[in-house]
Formats: structure tokens, C-alpha cells, sequence
């Protein structure tokens, strides 16, 4: 049940949190924004609300299987370690155990959410003109005008699908798996945080004589575990979108330490926190969602159960 938790809490997650993952894919691969609100203007007024689900179709029908695999991973990850450390399941698990588990977790992932995330970052980044209307205040710098909408090909990608396809042709299996490296930086660290951040708020936030917090209690605990997950996780994202994202043109970056040192060198060492504040901003709701729905769906089965 874990698996199936997992799969529910994940996709009521990804329909809250993902207008603003664009924004924030958007900010990390893309220097011409010049913060938040830049951004969510200029991508409205060049492709209007549609410009905020680009690619999300994939994620949709992905995240479902993926959060299942992350949840089910750590769950029989924690059992195994708790039944050869202590002969037995119901010991509570250490601090050690549950970010062993969370580190398995995230690492696991990563072989599913790789070509995912390649399509979904080349689909957010790849705009598509519209008729030109207002201005962002202060106006978009006369270096980087917007292009008529009559002026260049259409876009390169239809779709997930023919997004997949086209890397594949083009680039080859290794190119689904692009800034998989960093996907690795990202996910092992930042799902041991995750996980263990959430056991930790939630034994805070137990009511004495209760053996789990209620809903407000797991509310928290799943909001504040995801803001700390990415605050974790940001800099190897940044990278990660990066790498994703090139290929679209001339490559620019030979690797993952290639692209740390070019992006410090050009941008200064500040690059790597670009979206910190919005993945911040997105974690909390979107984790709340996903947590709440996960003790739900599982509390709804041991009841069943009994």
C-alpha cells in the first residue's frame, strides 16, 4: 500500500506544483529573467496560460509510477535494514536507517525520472511566440527583443512523445539520460533529507499519548520536509536543467563539472541558487498535498483492513 500511496499522493502533488516548476526551469536555464515576476509576465504574455503546462502531460502519466517508487523504495528499504539491524520491523528505525533508506530512495528514481525530466525541461524552455501585447514594466532590454510572432520556424517539439523520440534520434539513449549525473547529486541527497526531515517534524508534532500527528501536524511536517528537501537539492537542479536543457542549438557544456565552472565563472557563484526562492515557495504546498494524500490513502487502508 505504500506503492499505491505513493502513486495518489504524487499526482495530486504534480497538479498543484506545476506552473511553477516552469517558471523555475525557466529562470535556472534561461539568463535573460531577471527574477520571478519577470518571468511569469513574459511567459504569459508570449504564450499566455498554456505556456505554464508545457510538458506536462508526461509528468502526469509518469509521476504517478515514479513517487510510487520513490515511497515503496523507502518503506522496504527501512523494513530491511530495521529486520538485519534489529531482527524486527516494528523497532522504531534510528536517524542513520531513515536517510539511508530516503538516500536509496532517491537514487532509485533517477533511472525512471531521467528521460522525463530531459523531455519536460526541453518543452518548458522551448517558447512559442504569440502576437505581441504590453510590455513587461521597464520593458524586456533592448538586447534581447522579442522576435515577431511571424518570424522562425515553428517549434521543434510537438510533444512529450515526439520529444522523446526526437533526443533519441538526434543524440542518441545517452541523450534521454542527459544531466543524469547531476539527477543523481540531486535526488540521492535531497530525498535523505526529505524523508528524514518528515520523521523528525512529525515525532515533534505528536500530540503526547498519540502514536502520529494529526492532519494540521502532517500538513507542516510534509511542507517544511520538501522546503528543506530543496533547499538541498537547488544547486545540482540549476546544473541538471542546464545540461537538460542544452542541446537544443549549439551544446555548450562537455559535462556536469564543466557546467559548474562555466555557470560560476559567467554568472557568479549566486547561478547555482537561481529558483531557490521559488522551489522554496512550490515545495510547501506541493509536499503538504502529497503527504496529507499519502497518510490518508494509508490510514483508509488500515482501517479497511481491521
Amino acid at each position: 500500500m505504500d506503492f499505491v500511496a505513493g502513486a495518489i499522493g504524487g499526482v495530486c502533488g504534480v497538479a498543484v506544483g506545476y506552473p511553477l516548476d516552469t517558471v523555475k526551469v525557466k529562470i535556472q536555464t534561461e539568463p535573460k529573467y531577471r527574477g520571478i515576476w519577470h518571468c511569469v509576465w513574459d511567459t504569459y504574455r508570449r504564450e499566455r496560460v498554456w505556456g505554464f503546462y508545457r510538458g506536462l502531460s508526461l509528468p502526469v502519466c509518469t509521476v504517478s509510477l515514479v513517487s510510487s517508487v520513490s515511497f515503496g523504495t523507502y518503506r522496504h528499504c527501512l523494513a530491511h535494514i530495521c529486520r538485519f539491524r534489529y531482527g524486527s520491523t516494528d523497532i522504531k528505525p534510528a536517524k542513520t536507517d531513515i536517510t539511508l533508506s530516503g538516500f536509496a530512495s532517491g537514487l532509485v528514481r533517477v533511472f525512471l525520472t531521467s528521460p522525463t525530466e530531459v523531455a519536460k525541461v526541453r518543452l518548458q524552455t522551448q517558447t512559442q511566440q504569440r502576437r505581441p501585447s504590453a510590455s513587461w514594466p521597464s520593458a524586456v532590454p533592448p538586447a534581447c527583443p522579442a522576435p515577431p510572432a511571424s518570424s522562425g520556424p515553428g517549434p521543434k517539439y510537438r510533444g512529450p512523445l515526439h520529444c522523446l523520440a526526437t533526443v533519441a534520434r538526434e543524440e542518441g539513449l545517452r541523450g534521454l539520460y542527459k544531466g543524469s549525473s547531476a539527477l543523481l547529486f540531486r535526488d540521492g541527497h535531497s530525498f535523505a533529507t526529505y524523508f528524514l526531515s518528515y520523521t523528525i517534524l512529525c515525532e515533534q508534532l505528536t500530540p503526547t499519548g498519540r502514536s502520529q500527528p494529526d492532519v494540521l501536524g502532517v500538513l507542516v511536517a510534509g511542507g517544511c520536509a520538501g522546503v528543506l528537501a530543496w533547499a538541498v537539492a537547488t544547486p545540482m537542479d540549476v546544473i541538471k536543467s542546464r545540461l537538460q536543457a542544452d542541446g537544443q542549438g549549439r551544446r555548450r557544456y562537455r559535462g556536469l563539472l564543466h557546467c559548474v565552472v562555466s555557470s560560476v565563472r559567467e554568472e557568479g557563484p549566486r547561478v547555482l541558487f537561481k529558483g531557490l526562492t521559488l522551489n522554496c515557495c512550490r515545495a510547501f504546498p506541493v509536499n503538504m498535498v502529497v503527504f496529507v494524500t499519502y497518510e490518508a490513502v494509508l490510514g483508509l487502508t488500515r482501517g479497511l483492513s481491521t
